[in-house]
C-alpha cells in the first residue's frame, strides 16, 4: 500500500508545519531528534519546522 505511505507522510509534513515536535515525534517518537526539534522550535520556529522536514523526509 505505497499510496497510504505517502499519505500518511503528508499528514507528518502538514504537522510538521504547524507543530513541528509533534511531526518528530510520530515520525521517531521521544528520542534525540524529538529533543532538538523542542528546543530549536522554543528557540526559533522555522528552525523547528526546518529540522521537522529533513527528519521526516530524511526516513
Amino acid at each position: 500500500m505505497p499510496n497510504d505511505e505517502a499519505a500518511f507522510d503528508l499528514v507528518r509534513l502538514l504537522i510538521a508545519i504547524f507543530i513541528p515536535p509533534l511531526g518528530v515525534f510520530l515520525e521517531v517518537g521521544i528520542g534525540l531528534q524529538f529533543w532538538i526539534n523542542l528546543i530549536l522550535t522554543l528557540l526559533g520556529y522555522i528552525p523547528g519546522i526546518i529540522h521537522a522536514v529533513w527528519v521526516i523526509l530524511s526516513r
